[in-house]
């Protein structure tokens, strides 16, 4: 079985709203701990510039003994993201379940075309409106990766889909020396050959490191339902890259 380590840190929220660009920035956080009818092939896509799109995702652990409404105004707010110019596809909601030393409660997801299109939607009035009224004030942690991946058949986003995010800290920091980069490589090569049986699978490196918290390797797979996403041990294949891997997240998300 993979072992994933505990970490303790202390975690800060800062808001920046400069133009023209804007960021969220997190110190190191203080643990992890709580946010088909047919069976269709998997499918790995290959990326290439006419298939390829920027996933978002943000984890979000809601503060215990919050009341319930503000909860649900949190993921309303959030869920009406969706109208922002630019936006291809987004879903926020609760957590189906985590891995056993991730806390998180929450997720959003949403795709974009391009960076530009994922920097607009940052600096989007309506997105800063939402996360400094309804997010913030309910949030006791928080992380936040993206990366280029590559467009799936099944849509994210649709109502039922399964969604199974994994993010990966390489031992060493991740950095960009030869070891580390082959390291990387290597990893990423086994993840893109992480074939769960059903669904399909986007994947890549981390371009927001200053709000990821160290986490560098990030995945989702689409499944087309509950089901067939609870039929995947929540380790399954982490095995593979134990020896690279310091820590990991794994997180499962129903589309409600």
């Amino acid at each position: 079985m993979f072992v994933f380590s505990n970490i303790k840190c202390t975690m800060m929220l800062s808001l920046q709203t400069r133009s023209p660009s804007f960021s969220l920035l997190f110190s190191p956080f203080k643990h992890y701990s709580p946010l088909f009818k047919s069976k269709p092939r998997f499918s790995t896509i290959r990326m290439s510039s006419s298939q390829s799109v920027v996933e978002h995702v943000v984890l979000v652990k809601v503060k215990d003994g919050t009341e319930p409404s503000k909860v649900s105004a949190m993921v309303n707010a959030m869920n009406s993201l969706a109208s922002i110019d630019g936006v291809l596809q987004l879903t926020a909601g609760p957590l189906l379940r985590n891995g056993p030393t991730t806390a998180f409660t929450h997720m959003l997801h949403s795709r974009y075309h391009s960076k530009d299109h994922l920097q607009a939607y940052n600096v989007h009035p309506s997105h800063l409106a939402a996360v400094t009224g309804f997010l913030f004030p309910v949030c006791e942690d928080i992380m936040v990766v993206d990366w280029v991946g590559a467009k799936t058949t099944l849509n994210p986003s649709a109502t039922g889909s399964g969604l199974r995010v994994r993010f990966l800290k390489l031992k060493g920091g991740g950095g960009d020396d030869h070891d580390e980069i082959k390291v990387k490589d290597e990893v990423l090569s086994v993840v893109r050959g992480m074939k769960e049986g059903v669904g399909e699978l986007s994947y890549g490196e981390n371009f927001s490191p200053e709000r990821a918290k160290g986490f560098s390797i990030a995945s989702l797979s689409i499944f087309p339902g509950r089901k067939e996403l609870e039929s995947v041990n929540l380790e399954e294949g982490l095995v593979k890259v134990g020896e690279h891997v310091e820590d990991a997240i794994v997180v499962d998300y129903v589309v409600p």
